[in-house]
């Protein structure tokens, strides 16, 4: 595959204005996303050059990639605290980068090996891992400490109670429209349906079309899958791609993992279980590829359980694992909304709600509707509807009528895939278009 060679620096300053407010806080630093997201390169390209230039000395900074098979040794983590203890005892200031800290692996208690370094097994309860590494780094006063890592069982609930809180928890995510559109030579429309298409991934930006598709399917192969596959023991590997392509067919659509067992056992000739598929789906969140929106009875005021939604961290990644073929515009255009909310710090679910209405005969039955998205931030609540257009009559009505039964006096928006100015409905309720959704909707908040 050829690359083009022109890169260019993509400044990030909403993620280092974040690194730089949360710096000497005494808590460790925690980047997650993933793979290939940009992590590294906003610590040890934009963190570092802000850091050299406004006092910071090249060797106050300790930088270790975990990923780099010249480390592989520093993957023990005693072996990593001894060796971060010793480039920074003679430091009264510090900053320490260790990006994929996942990489370092459990070992078993040294004291009850005799001195040696075991590696420690799932039943193993008296081990020494990452987080021993990061908080006994943090409690240094000479260090200011900052890790990456691409997955998010590395946050997990058992290991959240370990760190108690006392970590700053900083999500990354692929280059958004914003960080991209005035890049291209192109007007804000054809900058836009590019960015549904290929995403922002930043290894791909500066790429031609062939290059940017053959990467983007590239990244699957030979980083996301094989990750997942390693890291999990996987057998069947065909059958994590095809639940890939599936979800990334059914994006707008809740997701029911006994339906898609079903669809492999009828349309493959290896079976999938029900608990399969959900170990799988757990994977790909974990792996920071997908993300999922649980559902929230707008009525009654609570979470429910069961099927959930699933969107793509990038749309570029998404249209990659179908090969570019089957390209759902409204659907890739509810991934990247999805997206940007969670960017921009929402809680986001897929809102439900009952509804009553008379049919022919004066008999009251009861009907589902669904909101695309409830999203909270800061106290605030807005319910938005997601369209490609509302050029039909028939569309309009269907994305206006959950709102109808909504009488709660919360936010109310349509978000299209147009350029627009801000309009009213006949009924009152708000349509924004894209730009005005990413540029003011979103800072208003």
């Amino acid at each position: 595959m050829c690359m083009n060679t022109k890169i260019s620096i993509i400044d990030r300053p909403s993620y280092l204005e974040l690194l730089k407010k949360a710096a000497w806080n005494g808590y460790p630093k925690i980047i997650t996303g993933v793979r290939r997201c940009g992590k590294s390169f906003l610590l040890s390209t934009l963190y570092r050059r802000w850091l050299l230039s406004n006092g910071v000395s090249n060797e106050d900074i300790v930088s270790l990639d975990l990923d780099d098979i010249e480390n592989k040794s520093l993957r023990d983590p005693l072996n990593l605290y001894e060796h971060i203890l010793s480039k920074t005892k003679e430091k009264p200031r510090c900053y320490v980068f260790l990006d994929e800290i996942q990489r370092v692996f459990d070992i078993v208690n040294p004291a009850l090996t005799q001195g040696r370094h075991v590696l420690a097994n799932k039943e193993d309860r008296e081990v020494v891992g990452f987080t021993d590494v990061v908080m006994g780094l943090s409690r240094k006063s000479n260090i200011d400490l900052y890790v990456t890592g691409s997955n998010s069982q590395m946050l997990s609930t058992d290991i959240l109670t370990q760190f108690r809180g006392k970590a700053t928890n900083i999500p990354v995510f692929p280059l958004s429209f914003e960080e991209l559109w005035d890049r291209d030579n192109l007007s804000l429309k054809e900058s836009f349906q590019r960015y549904l298409q290929y995403g922002g991934m930043p290894g791909i930006v500066s790429m031609d079309t062939e290059e940017k598709r053959n990467a983007l399917k590239a990244l699957f192969e030979t980083t996301y899958f094989r990750d997942i596959e390693e890291r999990h023991h996987l057998r069947k590997k065909d059958s994590m791609k095809t639940l890939c392509h599936i979800l990334a067919s059914k994006i707008g659509s809740l997701v029911n993992p006994g339906k898609i067992a079903n669809t492999f056992k009828s349309t493959m000739k290896g079976m999938a279980s029900y608990d399969w598929v959900l170990r799988s789906l757990s994977y790909l969140e974990e792996s920071y590829l997908m993300h999922p929106a649980k559902r929230y009875d707008l009525k009654g005021r609570k979470e429910i359980g069961g099927n959930r939604k699933y969107y793509f961290i990038d749309p570029g990644l998404r249209n990659a694992c179908v090969g570019f073929l089957f390209q759902d515009q409204g659907a890739v255009f509810e991934n990247v909304i999805y997206n940007e909310l969670c960017r921009h710090g929402f809680e986001v679910f897929v809102g439900i709600l009952d509804y009553y209405v008379k049919d022919k005969k004066g008999k009251t039955i009861r009907k589902n509707g669904e909101v695309d998205f409830l999203a909270r931030k800061a106290g605030k609540t807005v319910y938005l509807q997601v369209a490609d257009n509302l050029d039909e009559r028939r569309t309009y009505e269907r994305e206006i009528k959950p709102f109808l039964y909504l009488k709660d006096g919360i936010m109310k928006r349509i978000v299209v895939n147009r350029i627009m100015e801000e309009s009213e409905t006949e009924d009152g309720f708000r349509i924004l278009g894209f730009q005005d959704f990413f540029g003011r909707f979103l800072k208003s908040f």
